[in-house]
């Protein structure tokens, strides 16, 4: 049955859409995010007990920017990746502070001038993850998330021969006890995330004093971004 709405609904509607536009920032960066743990993200409460403190120190994440500016420079197109190491496994409730050491890894293809800003953006983006950076290095990034939907589960990070990500959705056949939740949220601030099965996770690089081939496992992040230009 059709209602019709009356005025009074009607400004009230008008107000709210008013007030969400108003929540928008003006000039904003949007893109893609992912991201990859040695441990577990979605699971249930038994295995992440089994992991922590062992597992789950090390990860791989990158922002690939599809449109905005970022200190007043053009980021379109451009991506950059962090890569850490902690002393307690990311994410862990009962430690405020985990000490840990990062790799940052910047496109390649960036200017001078679009290095600095994407730099700034991560260590914006990655706070304290991002505190200590122990080395910079440059290579060819893509972040490539199939069909453009990060609710298909599917996307591919490189970052030359440095770091690899690769997901696919989670599946029933992920369910290992039938109690599983995302146990550990993203590491970063995002405006939409869903966990993914990570099927490559890696990193080969330098300055983290280890290096890691990890997965498959359900230890993957995908998401969206909107940040207010700095």
């Amino acid at each position: 049955m059709l209602k019709v709405l009356g005025t009074s609904a009607l400004v009230c509607a008008a107000a709210v859409s008013v007030s969400l536009a108003a929540g928008i920032p003006t000039h904003s960066v949007t893109g893609n995010y992912i991201e990859a743990r040695t441990a577990d993200v979605y699971t249930g409460p038994c295995f992440a007990n089994g992991e922590v403190e062992i597992n789950g120190k090390e990860a791989v994440f990158g922002w690939k920017i599809n449109q905005g500016e970022w200190q007043g420079v053009d980021l379109d197109g451009l991506a950059v990746v962090g890569v850490v190491r902690t002393e307690h496994t990311l994410g862990n409730p009962y430690f405020d502070s985990n000490p840990g050491i990062a790799v940052l890894i910047v496109d390649q293809r960036a200017n001078a001038e679009q290095r600095l800003a994407l730099q700034s953006f991560a260590k914006h983006m990655g706070g304290d993850l991002l505190k200590t950076i122990v080395k910079v290095d440059y290579a060819p990034i893509d972040l490539q998330v199939k069909d453009g939907n990060i609710h298909g589960g599917a996307a591919r990070l490189t970052a030359g021969s440095l770091a690899a990500i690769q997901t696919r959705a989670l599946a029933s056949t992920d369910h290992l006890c039938g109690n599983e939740d995302v146990y550990y949220p993203p590491l970063t601030s995002l405006e939409h995330a869903m966990p993914a099965f990570a099927e490559v996770d890696s990193f080969h690089g330098q300055g983290l004093g280890e290096t890691w081939s990890n997965g498959p496992r359900r230890s993957a992040f995908l998401g969206s971004f909107r940040v207010a230009s700095e």
